[in-house]
């Protein structure tokens, strides 16, 4: 346990405070955090500190915190006890209002963190105050490969240096100090659909960078890079060449052949396979190895990838590299055979349980597949595996060979089947938390049910969504409910302890403190603080943002910060509507940091939205039939939900020339919105566009629009409204 102290000497205001019983009056000075850290140049995080970074709790200079990614902070100065003081010390708001996903680091004071389109910012991490920032002018149009938004998860830190992936593919050192690239280098064949929108992670002077698009068709891997100099030391990839290409002069190649022999037909030969290492990637100084999480096959439907048949190694995987020269170590299959798009890239943390009496180094990993899993961490043994929420894909894992026992519905190929958890998971991207005060893992649980079928007009389309899946909404008073929860969970009972129930199932990350104290934020703009033993909410903070980012806690000058990004997005909010939240713009991505007293505001924003905007002309209901396939093949994965742009608002949707300008010729792509004339004829733009009237129509005719809610007024300290 660390409490926060003041120096030696405290001041008169610290002195009045305590004695008034102000916001420092639980705050029994034991050690001097932050006041008299040891000086370092910008941004100086090397292996010896990031190895002893739980001995630094005032800092937050790895994306879970310490390379063992638990994601709990040793402070304890905000804590159960006075946790309702806290009140809002500053926020800072970027220039954006898509997506924001990522975990701030702080190092000696300064806040490096990432926003949507890849921008870095650095700032104050006392006053909020901007000390600089850096744009990589992703090209606008790249965002039409991003499956979810134009989302950025973090940075990384390492010797003066702060290091970024871009959407675009690129992966960027900047000087830590001024926020001026350093050097870049290109880690995707621009040619091809590749993204990046998760952290990169760094050891042993080298930062490794994977990266997304799998469902676009492309290849998964993870690189290795010189700190120093951007030169690649290394590549591992996930699925096997396709055997005409010969061998990839890669880490993976001494292991490509077994993998092949996981895979069947030609159907994966001109996707890739898929399999991209999107997220997680954690780095273990104990044992020095490196864990990838793998993520799901192109496309979805195992019959078209790979004739039904094969586990189609390393798929939806956790593999375990050499981190000096990326070589196979060993993987554990966590979904054989994917075909639902179960990534297993979901955090990984690393902790030493006891188990059966005795202590075992352990991974835990609760992926989209709905089932928790403890591995020993050196072999890659499974140690323990249960559902933490339903599952109609498998009834359990057999503990003797780690696999899943398969039900009938696994496979929907013969029919129509309701699976459990969908593709959006009971567990995404959304950070979980270790807390070794408690023994409990906090996870944000998903829950929404699918129909999922085979689609048998399947056809590869290079650069769009391939799934080989069609999908329906189930319906009757069988069908289990829609709802999201943050649950604590036993890893060594493995079982649930507390559940909070969420307002949608989209909701944001967790942190754990040693104050006993669990912070997570929501869909609906709530930060909350729960404590940690029994799940009670302690204290509130509303804003008009969703809060979907991992909070951090950190320290400077003797007083402990708690901070998250507040911003809405992701893949979920792109393509679904919630039928009960007001419909309303979004606001500016915002970073939000707090303190035991803290009375900073936040100015509200006008959330209106445009009326419905549907044109007086008419259109058969043909056309209009042909756009909704249309519609529904090109245009929800973004505008079906309440991030980007409602169409059937769109200025442009009355005039048929300003719609195929933006829709074919590209007249907003350095927006984001790319010319579809790839994929798309005018009269295919033209179909979309009856479709979206006749839509817009129904939406103001029929009073499908809902209020937009009233300012939220905003009052000091004790969790009220904000």
């Amino acid at each position: 346990m660390t409490r926060l102290r003041h120096p030696r000497r405290l001041t008169t205001l610290a002195m009045l405070l305590l004695v008034a019983g102000g916001g420092l009056s639980t705050w029994l000075p034991t050690e001097n955090l932050g006041a008299a850290a040891p000086r370092f140049p910008a941004g100086y995080v090397d292996q010896a500190r990031l190895d002893g970074a739980a001995r630094e709790p005032q800092n937050w200079m790895s994306h879970g915190g310490t390379y063992q990614e638990q994601r709990f902070s040793a402070l304890d100065q905000v804590n159960e006890g006075n946790v309702a003081k806290l009140g809002l010390a500053w926020s800072y708001q970027f220039d954006t209002n898509r997506g924001q996903e990522a975990t701030p680091l702080v190092v000696d004071g300064v806040m490096y963190t990432s926003t949507a389109w890849s921008k870095v910012f650095a700032l104050d991490a006392r006053t909020g105050k901007e000390l600089w920032r850096f744009d990589p002018k992703v090209p606008g149009d790249h965002a039409v490969f991003g499956c979810c938004d134009v989302v950025n998860r973090g940075v990384a830190v390492w010797k003066g240096r702060v290091f970024v992936g871009t959407i675009d593919g690129r992966l960027i050192a900047l000087d830590a100090r001024t926020g001026k690239p350093i050097w870049s280098v290109a880690t995707t064949d621009p040619s091809k659909p590749y993204t990046i929108t998760g952290a990169p992670r760094v050891f042993k002077d080298k930062v490794i960078i994977g990266n997304g698009g799998a469902e676009f068709g492309v290849r998964g891997y993870v690189t290795a890079y010189d700190t120093m100099t951007g030169r690649q030391a290394w590549r591992f990839y996930v699925t096997p060449p396709v055997p005409s290409a010969g061998p990839d002069h890669a880490a993976s190649d001494p292991v490509m052949a077994m993998a092949a022999e996981t895979w069947f037909g030609t159907g994966w030969h001109q996707t890739g396979g898929g399999g991209t290492v999107w997220d997680s990637m954690v780095y273990d100084p104990e044992l020095d190895q490196l864990y990838i999480g793998t993520g799901n096959g192109a496309p979805w439907s195992r019959v078209v990838r790979s004739d039904g048949k094969g586990d189609n190694l390393f798929l939806a995987s956790i593999v375990a590299l050499d981190p000096d020269t990326g070589a196979y170590r060993w993987h554990y299959q966590e979904t054989p055979g994917d075909s639902f798009d179960f990534t297993s890239t979901q955090q990984m943390t690393l902790a030493t349980l006891t188990i059966d009496g005795k202590p075992r180094k352990v991974l835990l990993h609760a992926p989209k597949n709905g089932i928790f899993y403890v591995l020993d961490r050196q072999t890659g043994r499974l140690v323990s595996a249960r559902n933490f929420t339903q599952t109609t894909w498998t009834d359990g894992i057999d503990l003797k060979t780690g696999r899943p026992n398969f039900t009938a519905n696994a496979f929907y190929e013969a029919g129509e089947k309701l699976i459990l958890p969908s593709s959006f998971g009971a567990h995404s991207w959304h950070p979980m938390s270790y807390s070794p005060k408690t023994g409990f893992v906090y996870l944000p649980v998903m829950q929404q049910p699918v129909k999922f079928a085979q689609d048998p007009n399947f056809h590869f389309t290079e650069g769009r969504q391939n799934f080989a899946v069609a999908f329906g909404v189930p319906s009757g008073p069988d069908v289990p409910k829609t709802g999201g929860a943050l649950i604590a969970w036993d890893p060594i009972a493995q079982k649930e302890i507390w559940r909070v129930a969420q307002p949608e199932i989209w909701n944001g990350g967790a942190l754990s403190t040693a104050g006993n104290l669990v912070f997570a934020g929501n869909a609906h703009g709530e930060f909350n603080a729960f404590r940690a033993t029994d799940g009670k909410r302690l204290w509130t903070f509303r804003q008009q943002a969703g809060i979907m980012a991992g909070p951090i806690s950190y320290a400077v000058g003797g007083v402990q910060y708690v901070a998250v990004i507040a911003g809405y997005g992701g893949g979920r909010p792109l393509m679904v509507r919630d039928q009960n939240r007001p419909q309303q713009a979004q606001p500016m991505g915002r970073m939000l940091v707090f303190r035991l007293g803290g009375h900073a505001r936040i100015a509200d924003t006008d959330l209106a939205l445009p009326p419905a905007n549907p044109p007086a002309e008419s259109f058969a209901a043909a056309q209009i039939g042909t756009g909704a396939k249309l519609y529904y093949t090109h245009c929800v994965f973004c505008h079906g939900g309440m991030v980007m742009p409602d169409l059937r608002r769109s200025g442009a949707l009355g005039d048929r020339d300003s719609w195929n300008q933006i829709v074919i010729q590209g007249a907003l792509s350095a927006n984001g919105m790319a010319s579809f004339k790839r994929w798309l004829t005018s009269e295919d733009a033209e179909a979309i566009r009856a479709y979206v009237a006749s839509d817009a129509k129904a939406l103001k005719s029929e009073g499908h629009e809902m209020p937009v809610p009233q300012p939220l007024a905003q009052s000091r300290n004790k969790g009220q409204r904000y």
